[in-house]
């Protein structure tokens, strides 16, 4: 538990680190105001069957509900600061800027997805999601009941991830993977995609204002 803690401590100390500190500036980041630019479609957002954090059967579109949405894929075993840790840090910092303007938080949903399903059951989700989860953030923390369910969703997204095994073949409950986090639109189109080296919460901020001002 305690490694954990100092994982998350880290992953967050990166996001803050990356430039962040409360309202974005586009003048200190360089990125263009809001509105001013568009953001192409990229490809339609795949569906599939999920779990809630409660354990309740739903699908993705069904949780998308007409939400501009930020999907991460992660899972909650993972030691890499600049990995999942990173994401939901950043997740968590995006939410507070959203959160500042009623109006906008309504449009907005954050998701984050295990790809592994076999530990990350509902409960573990429930609780790691309680790491991060302001009172009244509208953020899913999912999984999937099984491989099978999961496989076509990180086909759908192209979210690749690989096993890692120790010097006897054994799993060493890792995964190498790389981060990704999903822009989708209030019209389940993918609208942007963000690796580990973009994923700032202000060009977050940016993009999403755009799209609920412009779609």
């Amino acid at each position: 538990m305690k490694a954990l803690r100092a994982i998350f401590i880290a992953a967050l100390a990166v996001a803050i680190n990356s430039g962040w500190a409360g309202e974005p500036n586009n003048a200190d980041f360089g990125f263009p105001a809001p509105g001013t630019y568009a953001l192409p479609p990229l490809r339609g957002a795949a569906d599939g069957a999920v779990l809630t954090s409660e354990g309740g059967a739903t699908t993705l579109h069904r949780v998308f509900s007409g939400k501009i949405v930020v999907l991460s894929f992660i899972y909650t075993e993972c030691g890499d600061a600049r990995g999942c840790p990173l994401a939901s840090a950043v997740l968590a910092q995006l939410w507070r800027r959203v959160d500042e303007d009623p109006a906008l938080a309504q449009k907005v949903r954050l998701i984050s997805l295990s790809f592994d399903p076999a530990h990350d059951t509902p409960a573990v989700m429930r609780g790691y999601g309680q790491r991060f989860v302001r009172e009244g953030a509208d953020w899913q923390f999912l999984t999937a009941a099984s491989e099978a369910a999961l496989q076509p969703m990180l086909n759908g997204y192209r979210q690749t991830r690989q096993r890692a095994y120790d010097s006897n073949g054994m799993s060493t409950g890792t995964y190498s993977h790389l981060l990704r986090v999903f822009l989708i639109d209030e019209h389940r189109i993918i609208r942007n995609i963000y690796s580990a080296d973009f994923l700032d919460p202000a060009l977050l901020v940016y993009d999403i204002i755009t799209l609920a001002r412009h779609g």
